[in-house]
């Protein structure tokens, strides 16, 4: 006899479930989002255990290859492919969910999801937060110039580091506007630093690659398409 599981992932519990190859359940109960407290609740059944499913996750990058590091037969499980397998659900719970998810298992029918290497993802990180800190920076400063236009005060194409002394010649004679652009200004100057901390992290980390250098020679790639 063999057996197969399914596990629902949550933040801080996860839904277990182990069928047979018959689809007989033989465990259903919640464990610790943890490596090593998934494990001990499989050992009971390592030695026939074939494959251990979950779906793909925020959790995904750190909980698969510990699982895998300890032995068990983990598999990524494409998303879109798991919520189409379980559609005819009529109960949508982690029990469930886990249920379901154990029976693909048996079935062989998913689509496994490719996890990427730590460094990718500590690569994708920097470039995702470094993006959000700019997007951030543009809205404060579109929220300080709409604010103006009640005013009738419009800035027009003013430069970056033009921007700031605009404003307060702007509001310099209406002290509410006055501090209010002030409190903006100075969270704007602070995003501003905080975003090229990041970009500086960025271009040293392609200089130091030699595979990004390449890609910069590349008419119009630059630090950020490159890495």
């Amino acid at each position: 006899m063999e057996f197969f599981c399914g596990l629902d992932v949550a933040m801080d519990e996860t839904a277990v479930c182990v069928v047979d190859d018959h689809g007989a359940v033989h465990l259903e109960m919640t464990a610790v989002t943890d490596p090593d407290a998934l494990f001990a609740t499989l050992k009971p059944f390592l030695p026939r255990l074939r494959r251990v499913g979950h779906e793909a996750g925020a959790l995904s990058p750190w909980l698969h290859p510990e699982l895998k590091k300890l032995g068990l037969p983990a598999f990524c499980l494409e998303t879109q492919h798991v919520r189409a397998a379980m559609s005819a659900q009529r109960n949508k719970t982690d029990k469930a969910d886990a249920l379901g998810i154990a029976h693909i298992m048996r079935t062989g029918w998913f689509r496994q999801a490719h996890i990427k290497s730590e460094s990718c993802y500590r690569t994708k990180l920097l470039l995702t937060h470094r993006r959000n800190l700019k997007a951030k920076f543009l809205d404060l400063e579109n929220a300080i110039r709409h604010s103006l236009k009640a005013f009738g005060i419009r800035l027009g194409k003013v430069g970056r580091g033009a921007f700031e002394q605009a404003v307060r010649t702007a509001v310099a004679e209406d002290p509410l506007s006055s501090e209010l652009m002030d409190a903006m200004l100075s969270a704007r100057a602070e995003l501003w630093r905080q975003y090229c901390r990041l970009h500086d992290l960025v271009v040293k980390m392609v200089a130091s690659s030699e595979l990004c250098r390449r890609f910069m020679a590349i008419p119009g790639v630059g630090p950020v398409t490159a890495l």
